[in-house]
């Protein structure tokens, strides 16, 4: 007897080989399967059926009791990454190490070096499908409410941004640069009478910095829309949008989200159904309340972010919402100041768990 266990994509099954004249399998094919080295490419022939007793090292609670098996392509014996090391959480290697077994650890640049096995992990594939799902709620979302996608150029000849941040080439002969950002497309959209657009593709920055806010490149999404009475128009758009994403990942990708929960552990998203709106000045009060004294018109730095961010979330059970109407000095240039106030600014940020 022997067992083996196929993977597709996030779903594993255990397959049953028994040599019987009956069942027509061999000793032979019995030894041949179990000399089949990891990752290799198989098809399987045989009957479905329900083990005696549940089954814990797969995704599928049947099994394939193999009639026909054949190798389409058998994986090299020693691969440079082990799916299990790869696929291993931190809990794991800290019950290991109390028990005294040295665990292998798959580290970044082994796993970019080989990507093509560690995109493999259950995590990692996971990863991917709810970054699919978010851009195409983020797309049917926005398409909902009148908005049009459009497509903006990525090598452009200055820079959409300002500063220092920007990858410079030359093309044919003469400079060039890659886009740090769609803004000046979008403006000129909504100047030519789009009153609602919206883009989906990659931005380029050339940040010297290595913390997880900032990135080189990365796939952005962004909006623009015109304002006809108020700037809450535009948090309006926004509360609808995260809130309609929040729900889609909630429901139809459970089995993504366990997935990741289970290398990478995390607390679910606590969101309300209408997005809490707080003014700069509330925000500011609730850190004061809890002993973080902040200037009464300076901006908020990082910790305090966070700070608000773990305030909010025991006073009103989230960890979504908007803070708004910040004092005019510390926004930028062309920030529009309130009208009953000047000393504050027709502004918002939007904050997931303390983070923007």
């Amino acid at each position: 007897m022997a067992f083996v266990v196929l993977r597709q994509s996030m779903s594993t099954m255990q397959c049953v080989l028994v040599a019987s004249a009956d069942a027509c399998v061999s000793t032979q094919m019995v030894k041949f399967a179990t000399a089949l080295s990891k990752e290799s490419i198989v098809d399987i022939e045989g009957v479905v059926s329900l083990p005696k007793e549940p089954l814990k090292a797969t995704t599928q609670q049947v099994e394939i009791q193999v009639r026909k098996i054949y190798c389409i392509n058998r994986a090299t014996p020693t691969l440079p990454i082990n799916l299990e090391d790869a696929a291993r959480s931190e809990a794991e290697f800290g019950k290991a190490e109390q028990a005294g077994e040295k665990l292998v650890r798959v580290g970044q640049d082994t796993r970019l070096n080989y990507r093509a096995i560690d995109l493999r992990t259950p995590s990692n594939q996971a990863v991917f499908r709810i970054q699919c799902q978010v851009e195409n709620k983020f797309r049917e979302y926005l398409l909902s409410k009148d908005f049009v996608g459009i497509r903006t150029p990525k090598l452009i000849a200055g820079s959409s941004e300002g500063g220092a941040a920007v990858f410079k080439l030359l093309y044919n002969g003469q400079p060039a640069c890659l886009a740090q950002s769609p803004q000046l497309y979008k403006q000129m959209a909504i100047c030519g009478g789009f009153e609602r657009v919206f883009e989906v593709g990659p931005v380029f920055r050339a940040e010297n910095s290595n913390t997880h806010r900032h990135l080189c490149e990365f796939v952005g999404l962004d909006a623009e829309m015109e304002i006809k009475e108020h700037y809450f128009e535009v948090c309006d758009i926004i509360d609808g949008l995260f809130v309609s994403i929040f729900k889609h990942l909630t429901t139809n990708c459970k089995k993504e989200l366990e997935t990741i929960n289970g290398q990478y552990p995390f607390e679910p998203l606590k969101y309300l159904e209408k997005t809490l709106k707080l003014t700069y000045e509330e925000g500011i009060q609730m850190l004061k309340e809890a002993g973080t004294e902040i200037e009464p018109m300076g901006d908020l730095n990082t910790e305090a972010e966070k700070k608000l961010g773990q305030l909010v979330r025991e006073k009103y059970g989230t960890d979504f919402f908007i803070l708004y109407r910040y004092p005019l000095a510390v926004r930028p240039f062309y920030t529009m100041p309130c009208y009953d106030n000047p000393a504050y600014s027709n502004s918002f940020d939007v904050f997931i768990r303390g983070k923007l």
